[in-house]
């Protein structure tokens, strides 16, 4: 799994940010507040991302409303899956990872895993 270019992440920031089915003509508005970008680049980029599977489109008149296929989080999962995968020793890669992490962070992965085990055994 590949990670977005740079105005593919910004598409999906903005319709994860959003919560809600957008137009490429609202995606462009919004992401034009912080950078000069032409309609048709966003149009091509929003297609791309639904072709690749990551935005469904329902008509909307003329245009399409796109939503993302999948959450944030499912995304971010699927980065750890991936790099995980690529690294060779998964295990090595945990605990790097691990111990890059603040207090918080693992805390929050110690009440993940409870939760995991949790669910498995119901």
């Amino acid at each position: 799994m590949r990670g977005f270019g740079d105005l593919e992440a910004a598409i999906m920031d903005q319709l994860w940010a959003t919560g809600s089915a957008m137009t490429v003509r609202e995606i462009h508005t919004a992401l034009s507040a912080d950078r000069d970008l032409a309609y048709n680049t966003v149009l091509t980029v929003t297609d791309n991302l639904y072709k690749k599977g990551w935005l469904r489109r329902e008509p909307a008149g003329r245009a399409h409303r796109y939503t993302p296929t999948a959450s944030r989080a499912e995304y971010g999962a699927g980065l750890m899956r991936a790099a995980l995968d690529a690294s060779g020793d998964p295990r090595q890669a945990l605990l790097q990872l691990i111990g890059q992490m603040s207090r918080d962070e693992t805390a929050a992965l110690r009440d993940a895993l409870s939760s995991f085990e949790n669910e498995t055994r119901s």
